[in-house]
């Protein structure tokens, strides 16, 4: 039992080194409103060390249920803090846009008893791809490689935003999300890694398993990696990947 709790202990001394030093880098993302017809959308935006000569990819990054709020800062907690590294910064200069969705809001707008896809955004998908067309308006954005990603609510705004906006985003990696497998044929050029815990208590694994399946079956070649002994924090696994962001900032439209 001994060493079980010692196993323990030193897993929760490594999470929060981990934690600790990511949060060294929250500062380098700064804090902004996008403002349109009187609605608000906080975001933090992460600048990569830029020469005016060239252009760089964006990076949408969608947090989950769980970060939403008012306060622009809860959506720095989980995985995008892993694109301000030191190393990735070095390796794959970016912009990065981490909006926050309000509470009670979310980032898809799908029925949950069918799993399709709603006419119409929510409001907050809405404000979130004016300030993409804005930054693409004021920044050396390359728009052939404007990618996109989400853990849980997350991964399902950003199956959302993809199908919605199918020939706008070069690459997309949903984590623990769902999607509408009625629409995969719009989305079946785009680059897709899924990442699911097979375990996952509060998204189940079945719909990554269906996007797979229905993307395959509409031609496109899907990467896909289920961890088999995890619930529903597979992003921890996703976005410490680095084959995962290799593969991400080689993909072009």
């Amino acid at each position: 039992m001994k060493y079980f709790k010692l196993i323990a202990f030193c897993l929760t001394l490594i999470l929060c080194s981990t934690q600790f030093g990511f949060s060294q880098y929250s500062s380098r993302f700064s804090n902004n409103k996008y403002i349109e017809n009187g609605d608000t959308l906080n975001y933090r935006q992460l600048f990569p060390d830029a020469d005016n000569l060239r252009k760089y990819p964006l990076v949408i990054f969608l947090h989950g249920s769980g970060e939403r709020g008012s306060d622009n800062e809860a959506q720095l907690k989980w995985g995008v803090m892993n694109f301000a590294s030191d190393q990735n910064m070095m390796l794959h200069p970016a912009f990065v846009i981490a909006p926050q969705c309000p509470e009670k809001k979310q980032w898809s707008n799908f029925s949950r008893a069918t799993m399709t896809l709603e006419p119409t955004a929510s409001k907050p998908m809405e404000l979130l791809m004016g300030l993409i067309h804005q930054s693409i308006k004021n920044l050396p954005i390359d728009t052939n490689r404007i990618y996109i990603t989400g853990l849980s609510m997350g991964g399902f705004g950003t199956y959302d935003a993809i199908e919605r906006n199918p020939n706008l985003f070069a690459a997309a990696v949903p984590v623990c999300g769902a999607g509408d497998t009625a629409r995969v044929k719009t989305i079946a050029h785009i680059p897709i890694w899924i990442y699911h815990g097979a375990e996952d208590p509060s998204v189940n694994p079945k719909y990554s398993l269906d996007m797979l399946e229905a993307l395959t079956k509409a031609g496109a070649h899907p990467g896909f990696t289920q961890y088999p002994a995890n619930g529903h924090f597979s992003w921890l696994g996703a976005y410490s990947d680095a084959l995962m962001l290799e593969w991400l900032f080689k993909q072009h439209k």
